[in-house]
């Protein structure tokens, strides 16, 4: 799945936004993930090769910002059951396996 400009723009902004609601540094939530800085922003950025990066940060940021009883901002890209994309690995997304390197 591609996503468009305006797609992008707003996914990045709305993995910003639940980032802040949750009180979490980034150091933080990179030790959590087992990644870099480097990969975390790499990933909240966009600009990463794996389609299911996204999809694992997204997922955490959620889980943490429920976990402080608060109401995560909605994705709009990033929406629905990750486990009915045939594009995305739901396994490794359930793991938390996110990709080696910072790309």
């Amino acid at each position: 799945m591609t996503l468009n400009p305006q797609q992008i723009t707003n996914t990045i902004n709305e993995l910003q936004e639940n980032f802040e609601l949750s009180g979490l540094t980034k150091q933080q939530v990179a030790t959590d993930l087992n990644i870099s800085l480097n990969k975390l922003d790499t990933i909240m950025n966009l600009n990463q090769e794996s389609l299911n990066d996204p999809w694992i940060v997204r997922n955490y940021l959620i889980d943490k910002v429920r976990a402080k009883n608060q109401e995560p901002v909605p994705f709009t890209a990033l929406a629905g059951d990750w486990h009915h994309y045939w594009f995305l690995n739901s396994r490794i997304i359930d793991k938390r396996k996110i990709t080696a390197g910072d790309n």
